[in-house]
Parts: structure tokens; C-alpha cells; sequence
């Protein structure tokens, strides 16, 4: 049970370009809202379909109590369905990853196609309607290869995203790839620090030596704190991308989402301890490995960085107010050769080191955030990107308590103080 008058009169005392007031980061009951009111409202960030190679190859994923079978059907569809058995409740597929031909719920062996109808449900008496009890669907859109799912009734549009993004990503093909390695870790932090410590660089000079051999720090092509040769830089590989057809101007994503490609150091070409290829066989029908980086955000689970060798996705899902799952994908062109083409730790190496160091500051911020010291502290201009994600994130759980009478499910307490 969430007091709405408490949420608001947080919401009240957030101050623009500043963190946010201490329950939004620790609060128990603010996590159940940040379930309700987020992530079962918006587009999450799932997968790459690569990852669902074949007919019957599936992943679930948690959000807060619910969890979601995401899987390609017969007809090489992909499709997501809540993992819930239509008979009693009971979770279909327990596993985080396999394969299957059909989906069977172990506790009464109600079957399932992996179109989400019901083939079999054993003892069930004349008359039962079969039909009516397929397993529940959950929206799918796919956007150049990854898959996005809604858990709520009606989602928001995703188009303005898609059409956006889209120009930046196709030509590295991420439909044409496949996982060369995954990495998932418990961050001790709630996601809200997760995604602020993600959306800047502030940190960057003092805390991830292997990300800035290869990482400019400057988040924008025209960042006022650029030096000199950066600008020189920028303008050279600008020139480049544009006889490429490449667009790397920042798109017009507001607060929801960011898409931006900008060069590595020089003589760096990719997320490498020295900025050598980490893949030979380039993405798509790319020829010139120094491309730089395609950065993009989505709120409120996901980043990724597409280069000319290899993709990155990272993606989040809230596992309590203090903890919080962060799942990284490395993806490389479908036909490359391990060994061959690319080494596993030469690839993985630089952001396995720099994920490592994030948790270790989200998780010191989330001590900090905890003490009866914490009051909000205000933005540096490099951390304009803080600023963009708690504006969409105070403006979401507002919609929702406006709506919440109407469609929500949780449950919710007036409170007369």
C-alpha cells in the first residue's frame, strides 16, 4: 500500500536539476509504485532477436512479480506472453533461457502452443472451452532486431522512437548478429541510481580507467567543456560519416530517449584495452571499422553502443527499492568465428571492468542516499542527462496518479495526514 498524499508531496518537493528526495530511492513502497506506475507501463527493452534464433527458442524475464516469456514461434515470429498457466497461476517456464516445442505447465500439464493457444488441458470436463483460456499475450514491437514488450493493456506509441533511432542503427544490421557473451549482476542499488550513474560522465575520470582509453567523455558534438582537438575530431569524423550516409547529430528524443554517434580517441576503434578492432568481421556491410559509436538510451531499462565490429546491449529490471539486475549482451556478425574473429575476454574485457566499477558506486550511493544526511544535491552541467531521465520520471508517476482510478491495478491509500 502506497500513500498517494506522500507521493505527491515527494513529487512537490523535487526541485528541477536536482537528485530527487530520499523515498524515491529507498522507499519500499515507492518500489511497488516504480512497478506499477513504470514498468508495467513502457516499452522495457527485452532482447536482440538473435537471441531467439530458432522456432521454440525462448527467455523470461521479471518485472517486479510478473514474469514474461518472450520466445519465436513456428512461423519465426517473435512473441511474448505473461508466464503465467491459465489454470491455476502456476509458472510455465522456470528456467531464465532454453528451447521447447510446446510450453507445459508442470503442476497440472496444461499445454500450450507456442502461438499462446491451448492445445491440452487433461481431465477438464465436457464443454470446456479450450479457446478461451490461451496463455495472455504481452505487446511486441521489434525496432531493427530488439524486441520491446508492454505489459500494460493499452501501451504508449513507440513509433516516434523507432522511426528515430532507426537511421542510426540499420546500418549495423543488428538483425544480422549473434551473443558472443552475457553478463548479469545484482547491483546493490535501485535502478533510478543505475540509470543516473549510466547518464553521465561526471564520474568517468576518476573511476573507469580501462572505458577512457578508448571513451570521449563528452556527451554532446558542441559540449562547451571540449577541448580544442575534440572539436577537430569531431569535425573530421563528421565529414566521414557524412560521405557514409551515417547521421550522428543527437536525434530529437526529449526526455525519453537519446541517439547520438560520436568517435573514439583517436587511433582507438573500438571497446578494446587499446582500441584495436575487437571483432575483424565488421556488422552489416560496414567497411570501415572507425566509425565511432552509436550511443542509445531508452528510459527505463536500456543503453547500447553500436560500433563498426560489435553491438553492446544493457539491460535493467528493478529487483527490489536497493536492488537491481543489470544484464549485458556483447553481439558480433552472425557469421563471425570465435577464435577467429574475435576473442572473448579482448571484447568483453573493458566494460566487464567498467560494469564492475559502476556497481561499486551505485551501490555506495545507495548507502548514501539511506542516511538521515541525504537532501538533494544539485546537477553539474555535464549531467544535463539526469536532468532529462527524473523529468520524464516525475512526469510519468504523475500521469499515473492522475489515471491511476481508472486502469491500475495497485492498490492505493488516500490518506487524510
Amino acid at each position: 500500500m502506497i500513500d498517494l498524499t506522500r507521493v505527491r508531496a515527494a513529487l512537490a518537493q523535487r526541485r528541477d536539476n536536482f537528485s530527487l528526495p530520499q523515498p524515491f530511492y529507498a522507499d519500499d513502497a515507492f518500489h511497488q509504485l516504480d512497478i506499477d506506475a513504470v514498468f508495467n507501463d513502457e516499452w522495457l527493452f527485452a532482447c536482440n532477436g538473435c537471441e531467439l534464433r530458432e522456432p521454440g527458442d525462448y527467455l523470461t524475464l521479471e518485472i517486479g512479480p510478473t514474469s514474461v516469456i518472450v520466445l519465436r514461434d513456428h512461423d519465426g515470429e517473435i512473441r511474448a506472453f505473461f508466464n503465467t498457466c491459465r489454470h491455476r497461476g502456476s509458472r510455465i517456464c522456470l528456467d531464465e533461457k532454453g528451447h521447447t516445442h510446446r510450453l507445459t505447465c508442470a503442476y497440472h500439464q496444461w499445454v500450450y502452443e507456442l502461438d499462446g493457444s491451448l492445445l491440452h488441458a487433461r481431465q477438464m470436463p465436457a464443454g470446456f472451452e479450450r479457446d478461451a483460456y490461451g496463455l495472455r499475450p504481452v505487446h511486441v514491437e521489434i525496432v531493427c532486431g530488439m524486441v520491446y514488450i508492454c505489459l500494460a493493456d493499452t501501451p504508449p506509441d513507440i513509433a516516434r522512437f523507432r522511426d528515430a533511432v532507426t537511421p542510426y542503427i540499420a546500418p549495423h544490421q543488428p538483425w544480422r548478429t549473434k551473443v558472443a557473451a552475457v553478463s548479469t549482476m545484482i547491483e546493490d542499488a535501485n535502478w533510478k541510481l543505475v540509470i543516473e550513474n549510466n547518464r553521465e560522465c561526471y564520474h568517468c575520470a576518476g573511476n573507469h580507467p580501462e572505458l577512457l582509453a578508448t571513451l570521449i567523455e563528452f556527451a554532446l558534438p558542441d559540449d562547451p567543456a571540449g577541448s580544442r582537438d575534440f572539436r577537430l575530431l569531431m569535425d573530421a569524423q563528421a565529414a566521414k560519416w557524412e560521405r557514409h550516409g551515417l547521421p550522428h547529430l543527437p536525434a530529437d528524443g526529449g526526455d525519453e530517449f537519446r541517439c547520438i554517434r560520436l568517435p573514439f580517441h583517436r587511433g582507438a576503434v573500438s571497446f578494446t584495452p587499446d582500441g584495436s578492432p575487437a571483432c575483424a568481421k565488421l556488422l552489416g556491410d560496414l567497411t570501415d571499422p572507425d566509425l565511432g559509436s552509436v550511443r542509445m538510451f531508452r528510459v527505463p531499462n536500456n543503453w547500447n553502443h553500436f560500433l563498426a565490429d560489435h553491438i553492446i546491449h544493457f539491460r535493467l529490471l528493478p529487483l527490489s527499492a536497493s536492488r537491481t539486475m543489470l544484464r549485458t549482451t556483447w553481439l558480433v556478425h552472425e557469421d563471425a568465428v570465435e577464435g577467429v574473429d574475435y576473442d572473448i575476454d579482448n571484447l568483453t574485457s573493458v566494460w566487464n571492468a567498467t560494469n564492475t566499477q559502476d556497481a561499486r558506486l551505485a551501490a555506495n550511493n545507495q548507502l548514501g542516499v539511506g542516511s538521515i544526511a541525504y537532501t538533494p544535491g544539485p546537477y553539474a552541467p555535464s549531467e544535463f542527462m539526469l536532468r532529462n531521465f527524473t523529468n520524464w520520471y516525475a512526469n510519468k508517476l504523475a500521469s499515473y496518479l492522475d489515471g491511476t482510478h481508472a486502469h491500475r491495478s495497485i492498490e492505493l491509500k488516500v490518506s487524510n495526514g
